[in-house]
């Protein structure tokens, strides 16, 4: 296993404060020194955007020693950030979040460096992006919603989705959120959509908030 991939399991093992917890900070504080950039992210499906964005500008983020955590949801995202800050491992960060969970990574943000209250601006100075409203709609929107469908088509979801927008409670509603709602009804949809959506998109309408990210770290 590649170091930036065991750094990202201990990670996650560490928080979850488990039985394995000690061990895990003991990978953690044995690879710290091989870590160039941690970026921290809301779940599986930014890591999976962010990740194939990179590669399709032609860059390895694990020889870049960049790498990416999923926290399991903005709220635990201090558990994180605190150890890893400048009260602990010292390791420089970075970030990716929803608009509604965005207070979440500022707090956390504003406590490790004993920040001020911080915008939005400031946040993205310090690394830390924010998706408007989320990833799937930034997704959408740059791909448009008539490509999203032909997506969906590839991947063999053509039927589920016509399925889908016939409910009486997704008719009336906009087409661009009936593909974000279709995106989020099955396990493992929104990580599938991320990399198929983030390997179609044209780089040039990437999402704003990830190719920031990118340029970040």
């Amino acid at each position: 296993m590649h170091d930036m991939t065991r750094f990202r399991d201990a990670a996650v093992s560490w928080a979850a404060a488990g039985a394995d917890a000690d061990a895990a900070a003991e990978i953690l504080r044995g690879l710290a020194g091989r870590v160039a950039t941690v970026v921290l992210v809301e779940g599986q499906s930014d890591a999976m955007a962010v990740d194939t964005f990179a590669n399709r500008l032609g860059r390895d983020l694990e020889l870049e020693h960049i790498s990416i955590v999923p926290v399991g949801g903005a709220t635990s995202v201090r558990r994180f950030l605190e150890p890893f800050g400048p009260a602990g491992l010292d390791l420089r960060l970075s970030g990716l979040v929803d608009a509604a969970e965005e207070r979440f990574f500022r707090q956390a943000v504003q406590g490790s460096d004993r920040h001020p209250e911080l915008t939005r601006d400031e946040m993205e100075q310090l690394g830390f992006f924010v998706c408007v409203p989320d990833l799937e709609f930034e997704l959408i929107r740059a791909i448009g919603t008539d490509r999203t469908i032909e997506v969906i088509s590839e991947e063999g979801d053509a039927r589920a989705l016509r399925s889908f927008r016939n409910q009486p409670a997704q008719r009336a509603r906009a087409l661009e959120h009936q593909l974000h709602r279709f995106m989020g009804t099955t396990s493992g949809r929104k990580s599938r959509y991320a990399i198929a959506l983030a390997s179609a998109i044209d780089l040039s309408r990437m999402p704003r908030p990830i190719g920031a990210l990118l340029s970040f770290v």
